[in-house]
């Protein structure tokens, strides 16, 4: 229900006088400069106003286009922006902030009926337009979409708007999100919703992915599970993902063989400082999932608040064409994110360009609390969910190591960690690779090769896709006759309980 969101606030709007005194100094400022006005009307939106003008024959339009300097002087404002032309209208737009901006509510947007009545797939509320019409995309068509803007300019809040647009319109069935927050605190709050909502791999510590290790591991179970989705579609004569489940649904597939698959959003809240830390081990997963996983239903959502070439780099723009700038502190950075000025002239708190393609627009996105993103989790918390999380495949280790059949051989080719990890997943109580790698800190090849070696000495099971190993051992009696029969030694923890 929309009551958990705050009642949309009712602020005084812009009154006459202001339009036609500002109206008045536009006409003035450009007769300064000897370029006639044949005509000019304003569009009040809820942050600026758009005034079209019209001017006289034989006026370039390169002489207004370099005037924004002298019509901000002109207007006591910040931040105006020129649009010459407007495309399709045959006009010149003077954006100018109010002097009291109208506060957009996310229960106003959702509450609208360009938001209830939609049929998108993925319907996200993006705010408002300058003419106060509600603006929604689908995410599907975007396909991903890169934000960035300077710190504190309203990221953050569009990320949780993103979030709750889709959180209040699917089924827990329907979409999973896997969410990365190398800051630890502002995706925290949608942790209740592990059973709902969140994607995950086997073994993986927390909802919520904070740590760099953990990230390239998610990343390169994603592109696993990319690949997976593409078998099953080639299985089903499908092209994407909406044929397939369509397919699905309708009892056209074998359910042995094949399962409906949710859409995957993937939300990184600070690119950046993943790349600064791993650069290509991170660059190159979502390369490959900006560039192929669009037919199979998985999205990306990039922020972030360093708009620099070697963070956004020309492979990145390529792949993701949607791209949304906050206000930036220099014109570089929105030739970076737009490859065009104007983010520089933004007057910040949710002010934004989206561009789509070639078409660029301004909008207020909505403004969403912390505390109305926390009764919309605890709503859905308390309903029932799933027995388990959506888990992503885990990734096989690079290389792969065939021990000989002969005991005699095998005992010398026995990773030496191998009795520490098989007591490490005994203690834990489940089996992945991905503990292995975290209990003993070591790196993901010799972490599945041990895996491998466990799995031979039957103390774990086989993979199963997406979900953790058998355990097969329940005590550590079982395990010391195990490694005793095969390595001629006890385990760690079996010898020192002997000498106690």
């Amino acid at each position: 229900p929309l009551d958990l969101f705050n009642p949309p606030t009712h602020d005084k709007p812009i009154s006459r006088k202001e339009l036609e005194e500002k109206k008045e100094r536009i006409v003035e400022a450009l007769r300064a400069f000897h370029i006639g006005i044949a005509k000019i009307r304003a569009t009040v939106g809820p942050s600026v106003t758009l005034y079209e003008i019209v001017p006289d024959a034989g006026i370039r339009v390169s002489r207004i286009r370099a005037l924004e300097e002298d019509l901000a002087l002109a207007l006591e404002a910040l931040g105006v922006r020129i649009i010459a032309p407007i495309p399709g209208r045959g006009t010149i737009g003077i954006e100018v902030p109010n002097r009291q901006r109208r506060l957009v509510t996310i229960r106003e947007t959702l509450a609208s009926p360009t938001f209830q009545q939609t049929h998108y797939a993925l319907p996200i509320a993006l705010g408002k337009t300058i003419e106060n019409q509600v603006r929604i995309v689908d995410f599907t068509q975007l396909p991903h979409l890169l934000v960035a803007g300077a710190t504190g300019q309203g990221k953050s809040v569009f990320i949780n708007t993103v979030l709750a647009s889709l959180l209040v319109r699917k089924h827990p069935a329907e979409v999973k999100f896997v969410l990365v927050d190398p800051k630890k605190v502002e995706l925290a709050l949608y942790e209740p919703l592990i059973h709902h909502f969140l994607a995950v791999y086997p073994g993986q510590e927390e909802p919520v992915l904070t740590d760099i290790d953990q990230v390239i591991h998610v990343l390169n179970a994603l592109c696993i599970e990319m690949e997976q989705r593409y078998e099953a579609l080639k299985a089903a004569r499908v092209r994407n993902i909406q044929e397939y489940n369509r397919k699905y649904l309708n009892g056209e597939l074998n359910t042995i063989h094949h399962r409906f698959l949710p859409y995957l959003i993937v939300i990184i809240d600070e690119y950046a400082d993943f790349i600064m830390v791993a650069g290509k081990e991170v660059e190159r997963p979502i390369l490959r999932l900006a560039q192929k996983a669009r037919a199979v239903g998985i999205h990306l959502l990039i922020a972030t608040q360093r708009p620099a070439t070697n963070i956004i780099t020309g492979n990145i723009k390529a792949n993701i064409p949607a791209r949304i700038a906050f206000r930036v502190p220099q014109q570089v950075d929105s030739r970076t994110i737009l490859d065009t000025k104007g983010a520089e002239r933004l007057t910040g708190k949710g002010d934004m360009l989206f561009m789509q393609g070639m078409h660029l627009e301004r909008l207020q996105a909505p403004f969403i609390s912390t505390e109305e993103v926390e009764r919309l989790v605890h709503f859905i918390a308390q309903q029932p969910g799933f027995p388990e999380p959506y888990y992503l495949p885990e990734p096989q280790p690079e290389e792969e190591t065939d021990l000989p059949t002969n005991n005699a051989e095998r005992t010398e080719k026995w990773d030496p960690l191998i009795e520490r990890a098989a007591t490490t997943l005994l203690e834990a109580g489940q089996a992945s690779t991905s503990l292995l790698q975290r209990k003993l800190q070591i790196g993901y090849a010799r972490a599945g090769r041990i895996m491998d070696q466990l799995e031979q000495l039957g103390i774990v099971g086989p993979a199963r896709g997406s979900k953790p190993r058998e355990l097969k051992i329940h005590s550590h009696d079982e395990l010391a006759q195990i490694l005793h029969t095969h390595l001629q030694k006890k385990p760690e923890h079996a010898r020192s309980t002997t000498k106690n």
